[in-house]
């Protein structure tokens, strides 16, 4: 069964930090550009932040930039997202999405493979 597998979500009080991972289980990411994407209670999904094959480039929303940082870890098949000085406004459900479109790819349409979703809790 192919998926994504988030983990390291939970309750963080303003200015904190956690890390996001994002397995893969029989799915080798080193072939699929990914991304990070969250959606909050009553509002749409957003772009997070995304990342290249090899990890080279990255884009990140204006929201996070400065603060969020992704990276992916091929060998062990594992993508990150490394938050830091977080705002309540970053309360969300997360989620790892996999294409194999080339490059950095930031419409979620475009991804092919999606993870469960991780919750993440800031409180001010």
């Amino acid at each position: 069964q192919v998926q994504l597998v988030e983990s390291g979500g939970g309750l963080v009080q303003a200015g904190g930090f956690l890390r996001l991972s994002c397995a893969g289980s029989g799915l080798t990411l080193r072939s699929y550009a990914m991304g990070w994407f969250r959606q909050a209670p009553g509002k749409e999904q957003e772009f997070v932040a995304a990342i290249n094959l090899s990890g080279s480039s990255t884009y990140y929303a204006d929201s996070v930039k400065g603060r969020f940082t992704i990276s992916r870890d091929n060998a062990k098949n594992t993508m990150y997202l490394q938050m830091n000085s977080l705002k309540p406004e970053d309360t969300a459900v997360y989620y790892c999405a996999g294409t194999q479109l080339p490059g950095v790819v930031v419409r979620s349409s475009q991804y092919a493979y999606w993870g469960q979703g991780t919750q993440v809790t800031v409180s001010s």
